[in-house]
Formats: structure tokens, sequence, C-alpha cells
């Protein structure tokens, strides 16, 4: 398999494993987590198969056109930084799916837990693939979008609804900031590529918004990365699945602030902006985060608290802005992730066999779960930097770089001091959760009694365990080609000298560390009762909540919302139209004054078809106005009118030479006009509703002066512009382009169809996808609607004389409404298979004559309406076997396939391909890949038309059922 097929491999293999995983039912807990870890360990074995590629800094890439008169391309982009953390990402994840089998309860709907577990691992891994950097934005929204349906999992607590908002909002928001900071640092290099921006560097840093843009990058980063004063929303995330936590919190969620950081490391890292604001953020959320998980008497609170001290740590490592520095974040990331996950998984254990997570209540659990809680000790001493663990090694290159940087720079003078205190703290509250859990008098308040969990879920904490052991012992064999690996990607080919070796002498930074564990032991003897004693909260920063000046500030934001709602908004859509219109009108305005009214006509002298046409638009007029007088009396003939302007629209577009848009009008003013003139039965009867609501009568009259002085305006301008335009001579320019190059490049001789299904193919694409968002929100819609006649009920008498009349001739609800039908049913339904017939026609024919997918679509539909009025609502309950909302789905993946099938060829989506074939009895004929797109249109436009006309069917049975059981028992 080639390497960018692994590449591919990698990326999406992820998200198909997370749909499959979400079509299993329910209870299909061990087949979710079998497919979950397959996915995973395929995974792992391709980034293995990967890894001899670019051992020596070389750089794979795997690019994809995706908009290349813009510069973006869907760009897989594999170093030693990024094979790291897919490393990490893959490794990790696999232990937490088999973690997570035994974890989760069989009550809960497992499947789709995995489904997002895995859609949010392929999420990270595009995010750590990404060579682009548009791209790189895209995945990182998508891992805010994925880690808020984890957090949210358990969506019936309401912590966790919160936790999930608050990371959201958090993420997301950052994650704004950061795509305007990308689309200005791609400006600033001229290039969205990531090599293109990394080699890019002095012209970047001599561009005066490199400021600007470097603030909005560190504000996404730091964000994701819970530095302070951002750090708030994880410590709420822990209302999620201990394997969310073990996996979001350790490897990935909050690592993708790190990796932005580590890859924007080579422009920005000798900027003093960037060792002020990410050096001074490092530090105090270093020091913030320790303080806090001191005080935490909740296993999985004190964790999120010194993952949040030791994603300070690395960030500060960062922001120092040394290569040393950047090789000790590099390494600290890795350590933090194997005893970190490590960590959570114990405390997941711990709260499974127990009940509880809460250390005032647990006590002397070595003796209930002696493996359980070995693995857990040996974890939390990693993660308080004792010797011969892996964290020992990354805290003493810590501790190095703190004095380094100390001679380096003035502001950060006494950062020996405060790393030497930040690790005291660390080995304080390692100490209290090993101590307070494990050791002392048995519990005696736990709803269950401790034991040891299954060996399965034990197993990935004893991975996660060795691996912190081999790499404390044997660093340069274990973890050395990969962390070398990862340095030359972010450092350069030439990466400073360091050692991972595990004794380098007595030398000042093993004072430091060594000071820092003798203080965290005493400090533990000499507060930890009074610690324990404490109801909770870090002492002297109880009131500094970021999570309450949250709360706060999306309440104001929220009371401001409904100010503006009040001010602006209303209960009625016409008073938007009208606000959007006018402020159509004004920038039409705008525009021609700004062009010196240049837009006046030439002189031309009038033709006899001329006054023709005139005479046409003045019927067309005519019958705009007459339905707008209509409306207020008579709403059938309101409808009717409508019809008529239509029509002559229609007419024009043949005048003018234009029959696609003659035959499109067409099709689309007949099933409109019978859809509504079928949902007009539901709307109130007009004298009704003026007894109901007089004042509501008088307030429509001025509204309706308004709207004709507003509607004649823009009118008005429309057809002055329309006017100016089309009498002027033809200027050479898109036009001409299409012409020459429809059949040239598409095989089409049609241009409006060769534009709408190739050239401009991918708007075409976002407005049948409105199309089918439509069908679905009307079919939404009228499913919960009460039609207004039911809430004006029919005096008793007349309700009995119908019911009579209906009975002595044997008849239902539901036949009457079929008999009102004007049209005959038999020529309704012979009429259907021409029909069929001519949507066919207008289908093949629409690439080279006039016609297309859309048109075919709607008479389809047409087709469908025909044998509704023929046949009545029953029809649709009982012989309609179309299933309009699989037929929506269907052309969305038709019209998306046959773009994505370029990819094949390297060309960018929705390219399309022709060539000439012989076929029996046709002969010689051009074949054209938009055919299979214009396909897609077609059942997405009947499967959005049919939707709309099942609804108002069902609505029909629905007030016909009712009627037949509300008729009065003395009506027979």
């Amino acid at each position: 398999m080639s390497v960018g097929l692994l590449l591919i491999v990698v990326l999406t293999l992820p998200f198909i494993g997370s749909v499959i995983a979400a079509g299993l039912p329910r209870n299909a807990r061990t087949t979710a987590a079998i497919l979950s870890w397959g996915v995973a360990l395929a995974n792992v074995i391709c980034l293995a198969a990967l890894w001899p590629a670019f051992q020596d800094g070389e750089v794979i890439r795997q690019e994809i056109d995706w908009l290349p008169a813009l510069g973006v391309s869907l760009v897989l982009r594999l170093d030693g930084l990024s094979w790291l953390f897919s490393a990490l990402i893959l490794g990790i994840g696999a232990l937490v799916v088999l973690y997570a089998r035994y974890y989760m309860s069989p009550k809960d709907p497992v499947p789709r837990f995995f489904s997002f577990l895995l859609a949010f691992m392929g999420a990270m891994q595009g995010l750590v693939l990404s060579g682009n950097l548009i791209q790189l934005v895209v995945f990182w929204e998508l891992t805010s979008l994925f880690s808020f349906l984890l957090i949210g999992y358990w969506h019936q607590n309401a912590s966790a609804r919160e936790g999930a908002r608050m990371a959201l909002t958090v993420t997301a928001t950052g994650g704004l900031a950061m795509l305007v900071g990308a689309v200005l640092l791609g400006r600033m290099a001229g290039s969205y590529d990531l090599d293109a921006v990394l080699a890019a560097r002095e012209t970047i840093l001599a561009d005066p918004l490199h400021p600007l843009a470097l603030g909005l990058l560190l504000l996404g980063a730091l964000t994701k990365s819970a530095q302070f004063p951002f750090h708030f929303w994880l410590p709420r995330a822990m209302a999620a699945p201990t394997p969310v936590s073990a996996y979001l919190h350790s490897a990935t969620m909050v690592k993708a602030g790190v990796f932005l950081l580590m890859r924007i490391w080579p422009i920005f890292a000798d900027t003093q902006m960037w060792e002020i604001v990410v050096g001074g953020a490092g530090l105090l959320t270093l020091l913030f985060g320790a303080w806090c998980a001191i005080y935490q008497h909740d296993l999985k609170g004190l964790l999120a608290y010194s993952t949040i001290s030791h994603l300070g740590l690395i960030v500060l490592l960062l922001g120092l802005g040394s290569e040393l520095g950047a090789v000790a974040a590099i390494f600290h990331t890795v350590n933090h992730a194997t005893f970190k996950a490590s960590l959570f998984m114990a405390a997941g254990i711990i709260d499974h066999e127990t009940g509880t997570r809460d250390m005032r209540k647990l006590s002397g659990l070595l003796r209930y779960m002696p493996f359980t809680g070995a693995l857990a000790i040996i974890a939390a001493a990693a993660m308080a930097g004792v010797p011969l663990l892996n964290g020992f090694l990354s805290k003493e290159m810590f501790l190095a770089e703190a004095l380094a940087g100390a001679e380096r720079h003035a502001l950060f003078a006494v950062l020996p001091v405060l790393a030497t205190v930040a690790s005291a703290f660390s080995v304080l509250y390692s100490l209290r959760f090993i101590h307070q859990t494990f050791f002392g008098p048995a519990p005696t308040e736990l709803e269950k009694t401790p034991h040891e969990p299954p060996t399965w879920m034990r197993r990935p904490v004893e991975v996660l365990v060795a691996l912190c052991l081999l790499v404390g012992v044997l660093p340069a064999i274990t973890v050395g080609p990969f962390l070398r690996s990862a340095v030359v990607s972010v450092v350069g080919l030439d990466p400073p000298y360091y050692s991972l070796a595990i004794w380098h002498g007595f030398n000042l930074p093993l004072l430091l560390s060594v000071t820092a564990l003798a203080t965290g032991v005493g400090l533990y003897l000499a507060f930890g009762k009074t610690i324990n004693a404490n109801p909770g909260g870090a002492l002297g920063l109880r009131r500094f909540n970021g999570g309450y000046l949250f709360e706060r500030a999306m309440t104001q934001l929220n009371a401001g919302a409904m100010v503006v709602e009040k001010v602006a908004g209303t209960q009625r859509l016409q008073p938007q139209i009208r606000v959007i219109v006018l402020t159509a009108l004004a920038a039409g305005f705008v525009a021609v004054a700004a062009a010196g009214f240049g837009l006046r006509p030439p002189a031309l002298t009038p033709r006899i078809g001329d006054f023709a046409f005139a005479g046409l638009w003045i019927i067309g007029g005519v019958c705009a106005f007459a339905a707008a007088w209509q409306a207020k009396y008579h709403r059938l003939a309101a409808v009717v009118l409508m019809g008529g302007a239509g029509l002559a629209s229609c007419i024009s577009f043949i005048w003018l030479s234009a029959p696609d848009l003659a035959t499109t009008q067409l099709v689309v003013e007949v099933v409109t006009t019978v859809l509504l003139l079928l949902g007009l039965r539901w709307l109130p009867k007009r004298n009704e509703a003026i007894r109901a609501a007089p004042n509501e009568e008088r307030r429509s009259k001025r509204r309706r002066r308004v709207d004709l002085v507003i509607a004649a305006a823009v009118g008005t301008g429309l057809a002055a512009i329309s006017y100016a335009v089309m009498t002027r001579p033809p200027v050479e320019g898109l036009s001409r382009y299409f012409v020459e190059h429809a059949y040239k490049d598409a095989g089409g001789r049609n241009v409006v169809n060769v534009i709408l299904v190739d050239f401009r193919a991918f708007d075409t694409f976002g407005e049948i996808t409105v199309l089918g968002v439509v069908g679905l929100t009307v079919f939404a819609v009228l499913r919960r609607f009460r039609p207004a006649s039911d809430s004006l009920p029919r005096p008793p008498q007349m309700r009995l004389q119908d019911a009579a009349d209906r009975r002595r001739e044997g008849r239902s609800a539901g036949d009457t409404l079929k008999e009102t039908m004007l049209i005959p049913q038999v020529v309704m339904r012979w009429m259907f298979p021409f029909v069929i017939l001519l949507a066919a026609h207008l289908f093949l024919r629409g690439h080279d004559l006039p016609g297309g997918g859309f048109a075919a679509g709607v008479v389809v539909a047409i087709a469908f309406v025909l044998q509704y009025m023929a046949s009545g609502a029953q029809w649709v309950e009982d012989r309609l076997t179309i299933r309009p909302i699989a037929w929506i789905g269907i052309g969305l993946l038709i019209a998306a396939a046959s773009g994505a099938g370029a990819w094949l060829f390297g060309a960018p989506f929705l390219t399309s391909a022709f060539q000439y074939a012989d076929l029996p009895l046709l002969g010689r004929v051009p074949l054209a890949s938009a055919v299979i797109f214009d396909l897609g249109v077609v059942v997405l436009v009947v499967g959005a038309t049919v939707l709309v006309l099942v609804a108002l069917a069902h609505q029909s049975l629905r007030k016909a059922r009712k009627d037949d059981e509300a008729e009065p028992e003395g009506a027979a």
C-alpha cells in the first residue's frame, strides 16, 4: 500500500467506523467495542508502517485539490511531530476503547458512545495531519463539536450538560479567533500551505499585522489547552464518563492547543510577544492549577487541576523560546499523556468498584485492590517526578530550562524558585492522592465493598504504567528515536544536544528536584490534615471562580439578546422581510450613486415587438396587483393571479431567449401553485379572523400601504437596472468564457446546465442541500401544526347537518374530500406515465438542450401531485411507496459521490469528465459524469417536494378522521 493511501486510511477509517457504530443496536456493546478497537489497532499498524519513511526528518505529503483557485487544498502532512501525536491519539485511544468496554453500563447506549469516540479520534487525526491552515481550523472545530457530544454523553445529568456547554462555548470561541488568525497568517505568507507558511518566517515577521495574527492564534491555543484565565472549563468537563476524561484530557483535546503552539513555534518563538503571552500564561497556569489541585477532594477533580498545571508547564517551556525548552515540552507531552491517562483510568476503577470518588470517604483501598493500588501509586509517583519514572526526566529538563531562562531574560529571574515551588505542589497533591486513597484504616462509608476490577479493565492501566517505568529506566531506547524525530520537525535538522540519560551527576537541576520532593513531602506531613478537613476549594482563591464569571457573562449576553429581540424581533415574517428588502434597496442605491448614476440606458428606437413585450408585462403587473388586492378577500383568486404573474415571467424568459429558465419557471410555477392551493384549506376564514381581531385589520391596512410603496420602489429600481444592463453592448467576460469552454471542457452544449452541474457545481450542491433542509423543515412544522379550522369549530347544527348528509349517502369525510376534485380522476391517472416520460426527456437532454435535473425532478413531483389530486390523501397512505426522506439523503449522497469520485483521478471535488462511447442502436454518443450529479439533483428534488405533499396529505387525513369521529350520534 502506498504512503499516500496509508495516510488517507489513517484519516478516514475512524469516521467510517463512527458511522458503522452509530447504526448498531443499542445493546450491541461488545460489537461496538470490537469495531472501535479494531479501527484504532488498524490505524496503529498503518502508522507504524509509515515510521521508516520520515524518521530522518522527511515530510510525507498527500495533496488533494479542494479550492485550487484560492490556494486551498486538502493536504495530509506527516512529520515527526504529527507522527508522535498520532501515536498518542491512536495508542491511548485503543486502550481507552478496551477500558470503556468494561466501564460503560449495559444500560447506556454504548454504540453511540463509541461512535462519538471514533469521530473525535478522526477529528484529532485530521488536526495533527493537516498540512493547510484552513483545513487545520476545520478539524479544530470538529474536535470541539465531538468533545461536546462526549462530555454531554450522560445528557440526563445537569452537570454533564453544563460542562459540555461550557467546553464548547470556550473552545469554539477560541477556534473562531484562530480562524481569523489563520487567514491573516496565510495572507501574510502568500499561501495557506503549512510548509509555505513555515518557510515564510521572515516575511511574516516583517508584516505589521503579525502581532494581531499571533494574538488570535494564541487565543485559540490557550482556550483549547485550558490555560489561565480560560482554565475553568476543564474541571467541569469531569462530569463526562471516565474513559472520556482519560482520553480528552491526557492525549487529545487539551493537547491540541499544545500541538498548535509547537507548529507555530519556529515562526514566533523568539518574539517578545510570544515570550510574554505564552510564557506568562504558562507560568500562571502552572502555579494556579497546582495550588487548586491540592485542595480537591474528588479524585477526578484533583487530576483535572493537575492536568491544568502540567499543561501550564508545557506551555511555559514553549514560551521560553529556547530550543531545549521545546525539546523538554515535547518530552513532557508524551510523559504526561501516559501517566495521566493511567491515573484517570485508575480513578474510574475506584469509582466503578466503590461507588465514590470522594477521598474523604476513601481509605485503605490497597488491602482490597492491591494491583490497582500499586499501578495508581506508580503513576502518581511519575506525576510527582520520582526518579526512575518518566516524569522525573522531563521535570529535570524543565528545572534546567528554568535556570537557563532566568539567565536569558529578566522577566524570568524568579523562574527557578517558582518552578521548584510548582514541583513541590505536584509532589504534595500526588502524595495526597496516594495516601488518602490507598493507606489508612478500612473505609466505612462506601456504597459497596471494594474489589479488583475485571482483568481486561485493568490491562490498559498496566500497559501505561509499564511505559512510565520503561521510559524512566531506558529513555534513550524506548522514546529516544521518536522524540528526536519530533524535535527535528520543530527546531530544524540541527537540533541542540540533549541527553536522555537517567543520571547526569550532581548538578543544580538535580538539587532543585530533590528540594521539590522533600518540600512536597514536608508540606503534606505538616498540612495534610488541614487540607483534608478543608470543606472545598483552594484557600485564598475561592472567590476567583472562572466558571462564575463565565456564567455571569453568558447571563448578560442572554439579557442583551433579549433586548435586541424585543427591539428588532417580531412574531411575524413580514416585518423581517421588509427590513431585508429595504437593506437591499439601500445597498443598490449606494452602488448606483457611487457609480455616478451611470446606469442610464442609451436612447433607443422602440420596435413593434417592444410594445408587445410591454403589453405582456402590463398583464403580469395587473395580475400581481390583483393578487395583492384579492389576498384580502379571496385567497384562491390571489393564488391563481400569482400564477398569472409567474406565467408572464415564463413568457419573458422565452422572449429573451432563455428556454432553460422558462422551462424551470413553468414547472416550478405549476407545483408551487398546486401546493399553495392544497395548503389554503388550513388557513382561517378571512371574516372570522377579522371578527376575532378587528384592531389587527386596521394595522394590516397600514402595513399594506407601506409594503406597496416599498414594493414599487424596489421593483422600479430592479427594472431600471435590468433595462440598463440589457440595452448596453455585450461585454467580453465570463459569458464568453462559458460559451467557449462549455463543450470543450464539460461536453455539453447547454451552457446554462453546464454552469450548474460543472463550473458552479459546488454552488448547486449547496442549493440542493438547502432545498432538502427546507423540505424537512416544512414536514416537521406541518406534523406539529394544528389546523386553524380546528380552533374555529363550526356550529353544532352545521356539523350535524353535514354528518347526516354524508351518512345518508354512505360517505365519510375523506370521501367528500376526494369528490371535491374538479379534474376527472381517470384523465389525471392516465397522465402519470406521460409526465414521467416528459421528466426523463428533460433529464436526458439537459446537458445539450433546454432541460436538466432540477426541471426533471419538479416534473416527477408534479406527477405525484396529480395522483394525489386524483385519488386523495388516502392514496398517499396506501399506495405511495416512495420514501421522500430517504430520497433526500440518497440524492445528496449521489451528488456528493459524483464529486468525490474526481479525487480518485487527482482532480478537485466535483470536477466532471466526458468522453464519447459507441452504444447499440444509439451510435456514438457523449457520456458526461455530470449526469450523475444531475441525477442526484433529480432524486433530491423529488424527495423534498413529495415530502411536503406527504405532510399535507397527513394533515388532510387527520382532519377527515377527526370530522368522522366528531359526528354526533343523532346524525344517523
